[in-house]
């Protein structure tokens, strides 16, 4: 597994502090603070490979940029599972699609005791007044922004009983509230909403919604007004989830005859405003969401089903399927939610695949907006893994891409210029894998051209990560 994208699926062990890298092109003056990634690095333990791209055990990487120079530090998250892992040689709990084959008994502490095994390789945010990395589970782990030393599992001061949570929180920009959406487990399980005040280390219930088979929820869409669940019909089976001896990702049905709802909680008083269906169709990322009269527009990244999940098996990204296809297209969709009544309906807004898509989130959260930033797939290679960076215009339906070839980018993170003026005013970061020389680098877009600006050189290979932040320095 030595050849193109696939080197993004390779462990990476070493760990670097205050490395200064070489940067060509010139920095805007203004881009002071640190970039944090979170994604996976590790896909083995002992002689056991993880089987999914989101078990790989978590490390950060950052970039702090200061006066036109980048300094990079990458570190291990010392969470249970990482450490049981380094101390024994060995899993010792679950993870999304892997199974350390422990007892029932353990198997299901596991999972209803979050505060242990908590691999927390998919986003980061700040808590509060905390640096955490998130997972799919209700409690983060909190970071040191600069060494990236774990400093623990956040201890909410509070009695909320959860057993998973989105990795995708929202800041409530009018009082500066964080806002998730998490599943409770049990008899009758529930969506639950929660909003955590700035300065707070307790969580208020905001909804508690019943659930006979929960719907697995990647992300949500806030506006003024509501939180917005997209409910698909990939549901698991509480009581089979326990009793079944397998990880979480293979207790997952696709039932498309349930079609997909989107539940609409007013935040006010939590009560639920209504159910609105529409066919069948499956999402991890929302891109945004906002208030359009009486209805409610909500843009996303949509799948005609869930296959995409067993499309990212390591075993499957690793061999590439004899037709050429690595990952499943999919489509940035409005959605149309009228909430006085009436048909849920959508449009296409742009001709390409997209993932990990990011907006000027500062400015455009809960608005109209027009620029969103994603990683995609260049129709010259369909063949190949996300290849190329795409801004999209959802304006006027247009598309500008950045590919260079044997290049593998990650997330664009946009970070906005001080003062700006215009919506797409500042710069687009992405980490990017080098296949041509197995190693990595920062790549820095204009907002608004889409041409670079400058890169630096990462000194080894970044595996492929998920999402990170920039925090202004």
């Amino acid at each position: 597994m030595t050849d193109g994208y696939q080197q993004g699926f390779a462990t990476q062990d070493q760990e670097l502090s205050g490395v200064s890298l070489q940067v060509n092109g010139l920095l805007p003056s203004w881009l002071q603070g640190t970039l944090v990634r979170n994604g996976p690095a590790k896909f083995e333990v002992g002689e056991h490979g993880l089987r999914h791209w989101f078990d790989g055990l978590a490390m950060l990487h950052s970039f702090t940029i200061e006066a036109g120079c980048v300094q990079y530090v990458n570190k291990f998250i010392d969470s249970p599972s990482y450490r049981y892992a380094q101390e024994h040689g060995r899993l010792g709990y679950s993870e999304f699609a892997t199974d350390p084959c422990r007892s029932i008994f353990k198997r299901v502490a596991t999972l209803f005791r979050p505060k242990f095994g908590i691999n927390t390789s998919v986003s980061v945010s700040k808590l509060a007044d905390q640096f955490v990395a998130w997972t799919e589970m209700p409690h983060p782990i909190e970071f040191d922004p600069q060494s990236l030393r774990t400093i623990g599992v956040v201890d909410f001061a509070d009695d909320l009983k959860l057993h998973t949570a989105t990795p995708h929180p929202h800041l409530e920009p009018t009082t500066g509230d964080t806002i998730n959406v998490s599943l409770r487990f049990g008899a009758t399980s529930a969506y639950v909403v929660y909003k955590m005040p700035a300065n707070s280390s307790r969580r208020q219930l905001v909804a508690s919604m019943p659930v006979r088979e929960p719907a697995y929820m990647h992300s949500f869409a806030l506006t003024d007004a509501y939180v917005v669940l997209a409910e698909y019909p990939l549901v698991v089976n509480p009581r089979r989830l326990l009793l079944s001896g397998k990880p979480f990702a293979e207790n997952l049905q696709w039932q498309p005859e349930r079609g997909t709802q989107f539940l609409v909680i007013r935040k006010a008083d939590g009560a639920l405003v209504g159910r609105y269906r529409c066919p069948a169709f499956f999402c991890f990322h929302h891109v945004n969401a906002f208030e359009h009269g009486d209805e409610l527009i909500v843009d996303l990244i949509a799948y005609p089903d869930a296959n995409v999940i067993q499309a990212l098996y390591l075993d499957v990204l690793r061999e590439p399927r004899a037709d050429g296809v690595v990952h499943p297209p999919n489509e940035l969709r409005r959605y149309h939610v009228p909430l006085s009544g009436g048909a849920v309906w959508h449009e296409t807004l742009a001709d390409e695949w997209l993932e990990l898509p990011r907006v000027n989130y500062e400015r455009c959260h809960m608005r109209p907006y027009r620029f969103v930033y994603g990683t995609g797939l260049s129709k010259q290679r369909r063949d190949d893994f996300s290849n190329q960076l795409v801004k999209i215009d959802v304006e006027q339906r247009t598309a500008t891409a950045w590919y260079e070839p044997g290049c593998y980018p990650g997330e664009p993170v946009f970070v906005p210029a001080p003062h700006a003026v215009e919506e797409d005013e500042g710069v687009v970061l992405s980490v990017v894998l080098d296949a041509r020389h197995n190693t990595s680098f920062l790549l820095v877009l204009d907002g608004r051209t889409f041409s670079e600006v400058a890169r630096a050189a990462a000194p080894h290979r970044i595996p492929f990560g998920f999402h990170g932040e920039f925090f202004a320095g």
